[in-house]
């Protein structure tokens, strides 16, 4: 998959006109080796330590370029605060947030996406997509 991700990135980079940097390579192998949901200083921070020498606005505006290019979903859960997750050929999954430490935990239940189905052709609504994000308080929190 990060192979595939990359020749995608590489493609959209061609194809935009821009030129295809070891800084937006680098930036690119950090996001795909994380599986959380990052925010752009925590990208920044795991790329910082690979190399010092990429900026704080090299790491945002990459950031975009992989969403522009379908390869991050940016995502918000009310926290202020903007986090990019990978996007996966027809994958979906929703999310569980922490109210107090922001942890989040993704799920799929098929039960759910059956009844939202339902809801929509009820209502005659075709769906496109969706999110749906529960907040609460996570069982570590709640010790």
């Amino acid at each position: 998959m990060k192979r595939a991700k990359k020749k995608q990135f590489q493609d959209f980079v061609a194809a935009k006109g821009l030129k295809s940097t070891r800084q937006r390579d680098l930036i690119l192998e950090c996001f795909l080796a994380s599986d959380s949901h990052l925010s752009t200083e925590e990208l920044y921070l795991k790329v910082r330590a690979k190399n010092p020498a990429i900026g704080f606005a090299t790491v945002y505006r990459t950031l975009k370029l992989f969403a522009e290019a379908g390869i991050a979903r940016e995502i918000h859960f009310g926290d202020g605060q903007s986090r990019y997750e990978h996007v996966a050929e027809g994958e979906h999954h929703d999310h569980l947030v922490c109210t107090r430490c922001g942890s989040v935990q993704e799920f799929e239940n098929e039960a759910i996406e059956k009844l939202q189905q339902e809801v929509a052709e009820q209502f005659g609504f075709k769906v496109e997509t969706h999110k749906l994000e529960l907040y609460g308080i996570c069982p570590k929190c709640r010790k």
